[in-house]
């Protein structure tokens, strides 16, 4: 019972014990509250007065706000109230002008009305004087046309025949006069695009030669490539179709063809096979295909790139194809596609100084002879042959008749056909550009004079600068000038149709009369 009653000692003080602590604590946190209270006071207090300066302060921008608002609006309606008095103003003015302007009328009405009525007074009296005149002018009629036996309108048939025959006769000689002008006029002018255009185009002149040589490095090297009993040279030539010349010429051999394509294979197919070594018609075989399929990537590469070198684009796969065959073809020694470029060059150049567009021309002239490398060969002249493949792969109209007709095969009926015609001419007649014998080359100028002397009234002929101008000098006495114009004329369709030339032909009659006297 003891152990009891101070356990339940314990507890009381315990209880007692945290009774008196809730109580200090239950104090501190109510003074506490109060402090926290009266901070919060002071803080609501502070902010309420900050709030009614903030209030006032934002009340004095407003009202500085409205009073600027108030005085730009008082500034705008005095300017649109001006602007309205001097629209009124100028109104008025306008006004008073009109009335003005319309007084002016009234009085210039009244005047022409004043002057209507003169007018149709002295009509009136015209008409009488015009009367009166039509009948002394019949008067005077009759009396003419029986004192001349001539009614008047066999005068007037008669006066508008003299007319007519002096208005022709000075219609002639206006005409002369105007076709001799534009002659000189046209000569002097294309003279001077065809040397500016020659001159601003520089080009290096090659001539092409139907054997290739190719170098070997020993004597022994030639046996291997003839092979045993000569099958490997066999081989060879029957494959790339062209004539191997194996002679006594130290370290060389001579590869013979009329077809540079063929000619550029087989060269290249004896350097492939002497660098491999192993030479038998076996491998002749292979190492021939293999390099006409490089040769042929070559061709199709160098139409391109021919094609990008000039500007001209959009052009068909298989024509800048047929433009890399270019390469390996040659007229008169002339490489074609280094022709071919130069024509196109020359086509831009002339095209720009004659206001003609340049990339139409320059394509004409890069095309034109296509029809000499054909994939099929074809019994027709290369320039139709030519327009015919053009039109096939759907060129202009222009190209394909410029193509045809750079030989005459074809009618011209636009400007660029004369243009590449004058052109391919130009090209071919530089000279070095082509290549001819020389015992040809003498018989051609010795035909050129005996030709020449053929016709009667004809002294002496001459045939100078390289053939390219025959001059003719005929006797006064027997050969009018009419004749020597005929004669010129006669001789150069005579020449274009009986003789083969390269690019053209001046032909030039000399007529003169000299008078000799001696003084003694």
């Amino acid at each position: 019972m003891d152990a009891l009653y101070i356990i339940l000692g314990v507890i009381f003080g315990l209880v007692a014990g945290l009774l008196g602590a809730f109580t200090i604590l239950k104090s501190t946190l109510t003074q506490k509250t109060n402090a926290m209270m009266k901070e919060a006071q002071e803080a609501l207090r502070k902010a309420n007065e900050d709030g009614e300066l903030l209030k006032k302060e934002k009340l004095l921008q407003a009202k500085e706000k409205f009073l600027q608002l108030k005085s730009e609006h008082e500034q705008m309606v005095n300017e649109k109230n001006q602007q309205l008095a001097t629209g009124e103003n100028r109104i008025k003015q306008k006004e008073t002008a009109l009335n003005q302007k319309l007084e002016e009328v009234n009085r210039k009405t009244q005047e022409n009305a004043s002057l209507r009525e003169e007018l149709s007074k002295k009509i009136e009296t015209n008409k009488l004087k015009q009367s009166e005149l039509d009948k002394q002018t019949t008067v005077q009629k009759a009396k003419l046309e029986s004192i001349a036996e001539l009614t008047s309108q066999q005068a007037k048939e008669q006066l508008i025949g003299l007319m007519q025959e002096e208005a022709k006769s000075d219609a002639l000689v206006l005409v002369n006069e105007i076709i001799n002008e534009a002659k000189s006029t046209a000569a002097t002018e294309a003279k001077k695009i065809v040397i500016k255009s020659v001159q601003r185009l520089g080009v290096e002149a090659a001539l092409e030669n139907a054997v290739s040589v190719f170098n070997i490095e020993n004597e022994e090297m030639k046996g291997r490539i003839i092979g045993r009993e000569g099958r490997n040279i066999r081989s060879l030539e029957s494959i790339c179709g062209v004539d191997i010349i194996i002679d006594d010429s130290p370290d060389a051999i001579l590869v013979s063809s009329f077809d540079p394509i063929r000619r550029e294979i087989a060269r290249q197919s004896l350097a492939k096979l002497v660098t491999d070594g192993r030479i038998h018609p076996a491998r002749i075989e292979e190492v021939v295909a293999k390099t006409k399929k490089n040769i042929e990537q070559e061709i199709v590469e160098l139409g391109k790139r021919t094609c990008i070198d000039l500007g001209i684009h959009n052009l068909p796969n298989d024509l800048m194809r047929i433009v890399g065959k270019m390469r390996y073809r040659s007229s008169y020694g002339q490489n074609l596609l280094q022709h071919s470029k130069e024509v196109a060059n020359l086509c831009a150049l002339m095209a720009a100084e004659l206001g003609l567009n340049p990339k139409i021309a320059k394509r004409a002239g890069l095309l034109h002879d296509i029809g000499k490398v054909p994939d099929v060969e074809s019994d027709l002249p290369h320039a139709v042959l030519g327009a015919k493949l053009a039109e096939q792969f759907k060129e202009r109209p222009e190209i394909i008749n410029a193509i045809g007709a750079h030989h005459d095969e074809m009618e011209m009926d636009n400007l660029y056909a004369p243009l590449v015609q004058v052109c391919d001419a130009i090209s071919g007649a530089r000279p070095g550009a082509r290549r001819e014998v020389i015992e040809a080359y003498t018989k051609r100028l010795q035909d050129l004079e005996n030709l020449a002397l053929t016709y009667p009234g004809v002294i002496k002929t001459f045939a100078i600068q390289a053939g390219r101008e025959l001059r003719v000098i005929v006797g006064a006495e027997k050969v009018s000038d009419e004749q020597a114009t005929q004669i010129s004329f006669d001789l150069s369709k005579k020449i274009q149709n009986e003789m083969t030339y390269p690019g053209q032909i001046k032909i030039t009659v000399i007529r003169e009369t000299r008078s000799v006297n001696f003084a003694r």
